[in-house]
């Protein structure tokens, strides 16, 4: 499975209206997707207050990277995403992007394993 993980620095006057429409549509286009799933998002909540301005974010469950790259492909995402940068800090370098291939716990690779 792949893991998309946006995390997104907002232009102060943009309203959570704003950023909810947004949301919104991604969650729609989540749904609508073959191989796409899972939809999260909100704004950040953590009492670390490290977000360092990346004060909203959302997550995206793919089946593969064929699925992700549909997603990246598909003309709402396309629209979308130009939403995201016309209302963050700086344009894009107001969007941090990850793309992890994740694995179950029992099946986590062993390099990231603590040697005992």
């Amino acid at each position: 499975m792949i893991r998309h993980i946006v995390l997104t620095k907002f232009r102060s006057d943009v309203t959570e209206e704003t950023i909810g429409k947004i949301y919104r549509g991604l969650s729609d286009l989540t749904d609508a997707l073959p191989g796409a799933g899972g939809f999260t998002g909100g704004r950040s909540e953590s009492p670390e207050q490290i977000e360092r301005g990346y004060k909203h974010g959302f997550v995206i469950d793919f089946d593969d990277w064929a699925a992700l790259a549909s997603y990246q492909s598909n003309e709402r995402h396309k629209a979308l995403g130009a939403q995201l940068v016309e209302n963050t800090v700086s344009g894009i370098d107001g969007i941090l992007v990850l793309d992890l291939e994740v694995q179950d716990s029992e099946t986590v690779s062993a390099k990231f394993r603590r040697a005992d």
